[in-house]
């Protein structure tokens, strides 16, 4: 009895030190006392725990085929455990390998059919694989099983929107704003639709809300932007644009459109500035830069068609 007691000590001696190189960032060594702890005798609840805990630690450290290998010992334990399935599953969409880990989610859902992660991500997913109905399936799902999952709300939303659907959208947004409030995300999706049905006073609200809760999302100043600059508020627009430089300095997108900006106010040194500034960002945007009417004020101008030219003969 004292040598079992003596073995279960040490066993949690070893969990505790784990945990205290892993939370000083020393991974290599949590995964050493982890093993170590393994090696005494205890119950199969336990060993799954640390292996679990082993597992995620292999996924930080992307050594992914470590962690599966783990993940396929917790399965060799517990054949039903959706939790070593759904694990699986995120290595594999890291991975890039979509196929397999929409194979894993589903093996996760078919081992419990009340599991929400496994439904949500499956459904963002289908999303960047361009599956919207799919999604859609899914994440309708994720909120009759959590039903104040606003992230899911807000991704139903934004689904509808791209469907064309600005009902639907709007009340899958509204729904996730009831709930959460300062979800900048939600509040930029609901601009977008507002601006979809034509109330820019509306979008502009959502918006400068986002804005509020979100400062780093450059989206939200270049859609605030492109209201401006089509009401032909091209100085408030410079403003909005100029603010979110500021918290996004490597959004070619936000130059591009103050560039615009300048370039219509016959400001040319600035907008001549800002192009440049954008082509070093993204040297593709020449593309827009040839076609783009704004720029017509800068027709004749000298260092305009040198970037141009430029750009024609393969320069940086």
């Amino acid at each position: 009895m004292l040598r079992r007691h003596e073995e279960e000590h040490k066993r949690n001696n070893y969990i505790l030190l784990a945990e205290k190189f892993y939370l000083d960032g020393n991974k290599e060594k949590a995964i050493g006392f982890y093993n170590k702890a393994l090696k005494f005798d205890k119950n199969k609840e336990d060993d799954m725990d640390i292996l679990f805990n082993i597992a995620m630690i292999y996924d930080e450290l992307e050594k992914y085929e470590d962690a599966i290998s783990i993940y396929r010992d917790i399965i060799d334990m517990e054949e039903d455990n959706p939790g070593a399935y759904y694990g699986i599953a995120i290595i594999e969409e890291q991975l890039g390998n979509n196929e397999r880990a929409l194979e894993y989610y589903f093996k996760a859902i078919e081992k419990d059919e009340y599991y929400d992660r496994a439904y949500y991500f499956a459904a963002n997913l289908y999303d960047k694989m361009g599956e919207r109905e799919k999604a859609i399936e899914l994440y309708k799902k994720v909120v009759e099983l959590v039903p104040d999952e606003y992230f899911a709300y807000n991704n139903l939303g934004s689904l509808y929107e791209e469907l064309g659907d600005y009902d639907l959208a709007y009340e899958m947004i509204a729904k996730s704003v009831e709930i959460n409030p300062t979800f900048y995300k939600s509040l930029f999706n609901m601009g977008v639709v507002q601006k979809r049905i034509g109330d820019n006073e509306k979008a502009l609200e959502y918006y400068y809300r986002s804005l509020e809760v979100g400062k780093d999302y450059h989206y939200t100043y270049l859609n605030i932007s492109a209201i401006y600059i089509e009401e032909k508020k091209y100085t408030m627009a410079i403003d909005i644009l100029t603010r979110g430089i500021e918290e996004n300095p490597h959004a070619e997108d936000l130059y591009y459109n103050r560039a615009c900006c300048y370039s219509i106010l016959g400001i040319e040194e600035d907008a001549i500035r800002d192009i440049r500034k954008s082509l070093v960002l993204n040297p593709a945007i020449i593309f827009w830069v040839k076609k783009d009417k704004d720029f017509v004020n800068l027709y004749d101008n000298r260092e305009f068609q040198g970037i141009l030219k430029d750009k024609e003969r393969g320069k940086k």
